[in-house]
């Protein structure tokens, strides 16, 4: 985050005709601070590790213990740069795990990409299985048999890109499917990963629909890497303000089958795709796992999305159509918007967040500082009964102090700058949360006596909102632990916690309420 270069300078450019001086001006100031921070590196897994799973999995084949899991990737292919094609192909060959094949779907007008393939390849290393609208079908592979296997399909015509993957996808014979673009590359024990994690939710009886990883950017010739996407464990919320999914992704191979990837959301397909499966997932959220590690290098070459988000406006004006499809299917009375940030959403509710979105109990949104805490009351995390130690909030002027809590109290932005975005901008995205601050909270109406139960007090109002008054707990209260006990209460009756840190719902002071005064 933060590098100065080329492409950040378009960006900044278009971010001022899209924003304005005043947004552009905090954004820069907090692409300044970014640099501040540590720079990122990457460090590929050492050679001992991927020996060891290597052994692993030998193991398991000589003893029967794998399970049959086999992965099929597949890979539209257009106008590829031969070096680029190499280094791909060589990341799967080095994969640590062995079971799984390369569908390479090739939409180039002339045989370019095909001469390379037998030009670079080994004897019947290549399977060319001919045009994509004929030829063989889809043939099992065993997972007792060593090492991958590459298929090549020349398709007819360059249909875009959801319909080339689609041509592709009646070839794939693995128990799951994993997108990887042509210019990319995975880490040596991606596959590795997503078999040990499918293994693990098989032990815990469950069937993962899909799994996805963290993943970062790389140069043209990957001597930089940069800008790590750390992602959430699956939350649905954030997922509608925008696709953090995105790569490294396997997908069921029957689900990404019967799915398929919609032409009307060219550029989108992949976002498209999963907001699909998780409207057929919903209420089945365990079934989609992550994998907190970098598996996925998204390269970053002039014209590419990464490198320039303008060069494929069509696909984010794509992805908002696709978060308003997923809307409409709910039911849900919302409008998708763009934000200031490209490739970001966010849902604009009509009438009462609640009468559209049944699922919610609650919604809360930013507590911002105002320099100083009146009477030296604060909001208290420490708490006699909890057990836990004592902490100051910060004093900052237009600093967050309270909003998204995590289930031991943690507040997630805590010290942010209010007109800051935040890592990846997620700072100011509606997200799921375990649990959001009482300063700022609305409670579905039919959660209030919930509500009472909890705090000890009837649900009262702030004037001309819906949003709980504060001021009416008891002087000693600890709002934190209120804050905590009331969203765990909701979240087991089966309610999501909503946080939208910049809709109605944003910017009551710190001084508000009546806190817990803190000995220093």
């Amino acid at each position: 985050m933060g590098r100065i270069n080329r492409a950040n300078l378009k960006k900044t450019i278009y971010y001022l005709k899209r924003n304005g001086i005043k947004n552009t001006w905090y954004a820069v100031l907090e692409r300044l601070d970014e640099r501040k921070q540590p720079p990122y590196i990457w460090n590929p897994p050492p050679e001992s590790r991927l020996a060891e799973q290597r052994a692993g999995w030998q193991r398991a084949r000589q003893t029967r213990d794998a399970a049959s899991l086999t992965f099929s990737i597949l890979v539209p292919v257009y106008r590829t740069k031969p070096e680029y094609l190499r280094e791909l192909l060589d990341s799967l060959r080095a994969q640590t795990y062995p079971w799984w094949e390369v569908i390479l779907a090739d939409a180039t007008e002339d045989d370019s990409v095909e001469q390379m393939l037998r030009g670079s390849s080994g004897p019947g290393e290549v399977e060319f299985v001919g045009s994509g609208q004929g030829g063989l079908a889809a043939q099992d592979f065993s997972p007792t048999l060593p090492g991958g296997r590459i298929r090549y399909i020349h398709l007819e015509k360059n249909a875009g890109i959801a319909e080339n993957t689609n041509q592709a996808l009646p070839y794939a014979a693995g128990d799951y499917i994993g997108l990887l673009d042509h210019d990319d590359i995975l880490t040596p024990d991606a596959l590795h990963e997503m078999a040990a994690a499918i293994g693990q939710e098989r032990e815990r009886g469950l069937e993962p629909a899909f799994l996805y990883s963290d993943e970062d950017k790389c140069n043209g010739d990957r001597t930089e890497y940069f800008e790590p996407n750390f992602k959430e464990d699956f939350n649905l919320d954030l997922l509608l303000s925008n696709n953090y999914i995105c790569h490294f992704l396997v997908m069921k191979r029957e689900l990404m089958q019967e799915l398929g990837f919609r032409p009307e959301y060219d550029g989108a397909q992949d976002f498209d795709l999963v907001l699909r499966a998780a409207a057929r997932l919903k209420g089945r959220e365990q079934d989609i796992s992550h994998i907190p590690k970098v598996l996925y290098h998204w390269r970053c070459h002039p014209g590419s999305t990464a490198e320039n988000p303008q060069s494929k406006r069509h696909a984010y004006e794509a992805g908002r159509r696709a978060v308003q499809d997923f809307a409409d299917g709910q039911g849900w009375r919302v409008r998708a918007v763009d934000t200031a940030h490209v490739g970001f959403y966010s849902l604009r509710y009509e009438g009462d967040i609640f009468e559209s979105r049944t699922d919610i109990g609650a919604v809360g949104g930013r507590v911002v500082g105002r320099g100083r805490v009146a009477d030296r009351r604060v909001a208290s995390r420490d708490g006699a009964a909890a057990g836990r130690p004592g902490y100051n909030l910060p004093r900052g002027r237009g600093k967050i102090v309270g909003g998204r809590m995590s289930r031991d109290g943690q507040v997630l932005y805590e010290g942010l700058p209010v007109h800051y975005s935040g890592y990846l901008h997620r700072a100011v995205l509606s997200q799921d949360a375990e649990a959001v601050d009482l300063r700022n909270i609305r409670v579905r109406p039919e959660c209030r006596e919930l509500f009472r139960q909890i705090t000890g007090i009837d649900y009262r109002t702030m004037p001309g909102t819906d949003r709980f008054d504060v001021s009416q707990l008891p002087e000693g209260s600890d709002i934190c632990a209120l804050s905590l006990k009331l969203c765990e209460a909701l979240r087991k009756e089966g309610y999501r916690i909503l946080y939208l840190p910049v809709q109605d719902f944003d910017a009551i002071p710190a001084e508000c309420g009546r806190t817990r005064e803190r000995t220093p």
